[in-house]
């Protein structure tokens, strides 16, 4: 019996410019789909059930295309570790932070320093060398994302915003350590096999954090839904593969820079969705970020 060959994706493929875009389009909605979703769940239960769901549905396609698992316990290992770093992790400390009232625009702030973090420890780790013109980016779009959300973190009362800002730190290391975890030890492994890996251990590790700290009580609102089924086939499935795809063709910064593009873009979906304003100031940072992770990715 045939195996079928593992995704790879086509160096001179015309849509290769696109993939970036588009990752930035869909991850940047992560931030929207939660604030609908959690009015109506809590955190933990909310990503366990997302997690499990999209388990199922990645073994489902496993099983039709008999996609090829990895040969080894140690590539398991590798891609399950990845998994839990970046979607665990992460999702959890960014579901967590804004469940317990960070804007998500502070939160995206906070997340938006992986591409400093990335780049400080990249060398040691990838042996990746960040040339002055990527400093100049990282520091600039940084600078735009600040500008950005400058506006939102007058909305959080002090003695309030550190335990808030807790979550947000832990979801920020782990995005961080994830990515260079994946592009250090399992840089390349087929994209439907791999998100089951990936998934499951999340899936198994939220729910029983869930059940010991959470009532995992659900108000299956038609909105609660929709913020499910987006999360589930847009991030989970469509951003994240994007995600990977990007890991396994660029170098750890060139991808982290990439995350500076989320606040504004989130930024802009709010402007369309909620009627949320944009002052000059997020308009010129929107700008400042664009340059900065255009600076970032030049590669001479």
């Amino acid at each position: 019996m045939t195996q079928a060959t593992p995704l790879r994706p086509s160096a001179s493929s015309p849509l290769d410019s696109l993939v970036p875009l588009l990752f930035v389009a869909l991850w940047s909605t992560g931030f929207i789909g939660a604030k609908l979703g959690l009015p109506y769940v809590e955190p933990l239960t909310f990503l366990g059930l997302r997690f499990a769901i999209v388990t199922v549905l990645m073994l489902a396609v496993v099983a039709v295309v008999r996609a090829p698992w990895p040969s080894t316990g140690r590539a398991w290992g590798h891609i399950a570790v990845s998994g839990l770093l970046v979607h665990g992790v992460y999702l959890g400390g960014v579901f967590m932070a804004i469940g317990h009232g960070l804007p998500s625009g502070i939160t995206a702030l906070v997340v938006g320093l992986q591409p400093l973090l990335t780049a400080l420890v990249a060398g040691a780790l990838l042996g990746e060398k960040v040339r002055p013109a990527q400093w100049a980016g990282l520091a600039l779009g940084f600078t735009g994302v600040a500008l950005v959300v400058a506006g939102k973190v007058a909305t959080v009362p002090v003695d309030a915003l550190l335990g808030m800002l807790l979550p947000a730190v832990v979801a920020l290391l782990g995005i961080t350590a994830g990515t260079l975890y994946q592009k250090r030890f399992c840089p390349s492994f087929d994209l439907r096999t791999g998100s089951v890996i990936q998934y499951l251990p999340c899936a198994v590790a939220m729910a029983a954090v869930a059940y010991a700290t959470e009532s995992m009580a659900i108000s299956w609102t038609g909105e609660f839904v929709f913020a499910l089924g987006w999360l589930v086939l847009v991030l989970s499935l469509g951003a994240v593969s994007l995600l990977n795809l990007l890991i396994r063709r660029g170098g750890a910064v060139n991808v982290a820079s990439l995350f500076y593009l989320t606040p504004p873009t989130t930024a802009l979906i709010a402007w369309a969705m909620f009627g949320e304003t944009l002052s000059g100031w997020a308009l010129a940072g929107m700008a400042l970020a664009a340059a900065g992770v255009w600076l970032a990715r030049q590669t001479k």
